[in-house]
């Protein structure tokens, strides 16, 4: 079967399981109204509502059941939202779809801490759900939270009390609610009892959208399902293990906003660790592949981590970022870190876990690197060039990679380092790899909850940082200046070598061209 028919029924069976019987007649369930609050700002017009057309077009969003709901305090007309969005849903190809999708869009205006507005909202979907023929409180409704934290307490109440469908009868309602997940553990903590107040646990999606993504959504396959990785995934073999989120760009424009949180609390504490990145690479096999035993095996592993030390961390901040007006002066607000993990268990005992992030350097990409330990009895005399390596490619460029030692070719017994490269551009031509947000809402929509931080996952992730963050809010731990361009301070590559990492020189991975 060739690469793009396995796309198609594939693409078929999640339609099925999502939206139609065995049949092929109408869902078990009433129809699907989809709201987006704050349905007016970038995330929506950027994200969003680009998902969403996504799905449609690719038929997982069924047009005689779905209706979609724009709400937020600006007022327009549901043509003038339409037009807003309209450039981000660009398909050339296919015009007529587009036209389509737009009309199933709905707009309602008003705030987010008044009846009167939900209420309005219930009654228009109310009335796509009459117009359906669904019957009352049987069908389902999906909120999602394209807002800043601060309002989801009051959201949250306004749908509780004006938007909620009967469960009972066989309908749900789901929210959907966007990171940060608070500042630190008392402010998340806060964060979650007050949305938990409201919805169950069942309810509540807590969205990051990098466990959408491909790569990371294949970790599970990879390390469950390949037998030559399972006596060689733990201490024994391994020396360290890196993620590494690299940006070539700088805050531009965004610096009064990444000031309040840094670079551990926008990307290191919630993509690389609450995301559960760092949890699917250490953690043990579930007992099955239900969300909440998965679930549970990623608590256990960050329930394990041992507390972080100031002499383990590095931190720094590019020159000029002070220079946004938006900045204070005096701001110690990290722009790149470095720390290493410890995780107390029998498995990874002694195996540093480096996660790295930063703005402004030299590249741009996202990885986890897994460096095994070196050959003992090295006969050929090649250590030097470097040890083995599989790496996980995030972005961009899709792709996994072993980095091996091979004979070079010609006369002499030479090495050298190569790989063995799958890179998914040159491997699935043709198939299109799916965008994080369409994958996170076609699991919202399905009531499938793995790939979503549960309130235990977030609180254990929350312990972890918040003490360090404490102290570099206080000044206690100071960043390094460090040029734009570069690497990073170089005390971040000095505590990398110092933990065990061996860099290999002269060896850079080029994806292959089709």
């Amino acid at each position: 079967m060739g690469s793009g028919e396995w796309h198609v029924e594939k693409r078929s069976t999640l339609r099925n399981d999502s939206f139609v019987k065995e049949s092929g007649s109408a869902p078990e369930t009433g129809c699907l109204s989809i709201v987006v609050l704050g349905a007016s700002g970038d995330l929506a017009k950027k994200k969003t509502f680009p998902a969403l057309f996504n799905l449609y077009r690719q038929g997982f969003l069924n047009p005689d059941e779905v209706h979609i709901f724009g709400y937020a305090r600006t007022k327009l007309s549901d043509e003038e939202l339409r037009d807003r969005i309209r450039g981000y849903l660009v398909d050339q190809k296919n015009a007529d779809a587009l036209s389509k999708f737009l009309q199933l869009i709905k707009y309602v205006s008003g705030p987010y801490d008044s009846e009167e507005g939900f209420q309005r909202l219930d009654r228009a979907i109310s009335e796509h759900e009459i117009s359906k023929r669904s019957s009352e409180g049987s069908s389902r409704r999906l909120f999602y939270l394209a807002l800043p934290p601060s309002v989801y307490p009051s959201v949250c109440k306004m749908i509780k009390t004006c938007c909620m469908n009967k469960s009972d009868l066989g309908g749900w309602t789901r929210i959907v609610v966007e990171k940060p997940f608070g500042k630190d553990l008392d402010s998340a903590e806060q964060l979650s009892s007050q949305i938990g107040e409201l919805f169950d646990e069942s309810q509540i999606y807590r969205i990051d959208h990098y466990l959408g993504k491909e790569l990371v959504q294949n970790m599970l396959v990879l390390r469950f399902a390949n037998r030559f990785f399972l006596p060689l995934w733990n201490r024994d073999n391994i020396e360290n293990v890196q993620i590494v989120f690299r940006e070539d760009f700088g805050t531009e424009g965004r610096g009064g906003y990444f000031d309040e949180y840094g670079i551990i609390r926008d990307i290191i504490q919630n993509h690389l660790l609450q995301a559960s990145v760092l949890c699917l690479v250490a953690m043990e096999k579930p007992i099955s592949l239900k969300p909440e035993h998965i679930r549970d095996e990623k608590v256990k592993v960050l329930q394990s981590v041992v507390p972080i030390t100031d002499e383990e961390v590095v931190l720094g901040q590019y020159e000029g970022y002070r220079d946004d007006p938006t900045v204070p002066d005096d701001s110690n607000t990290p722009t790149f870190a470095t720390t290493i993990l410890r995780i107390h268990n029998e498995r990874w005992e002694g195996v540093p876990f480096i996660l790295k992030a930063g703005k402004a350097l030299n590249s741009r990409k996202a990885e986890i690197r897994i460096q095994f330990k070196d050959v003992p009895g090295d006969i050929f005399r090649c250590q030097k060039q470097g040890r083995n390596e599989f790496v996980i490619r995030l972005q961009p460029s899709e792709a996994m990679y072993m980095k091996l030692t091979v004979k070079q070719p010609g006369l002499e017994m030479q090495t050298v380092q190569s790989e063995l490269d799958l890179s998914y551009g040159q491997r699935y031509q043709g198939v299109s790899i799916p965008e994080a947000y369409e994958r996170l809402i076609l699991d919202t929509i399905k009531g499938d909850q793995q790939h979503f931080v549960r309130r235990d996952e977030l609180k254990v992730a929350w312990e972890i940082f918040t003490p360090l963050l404490h102290r570099i809010d206080k000044g206690e731990v100071k960043s390094i200046p460090y040029k734009p361009g570069s690497r990073g301070p170089k005390e971040a590559d000095q505590l990398l070598e110092k933990a065990g990492y061996l860099q290999t020189h002269g060896y850079i991975w080029i994806p292959p061209t089709l």
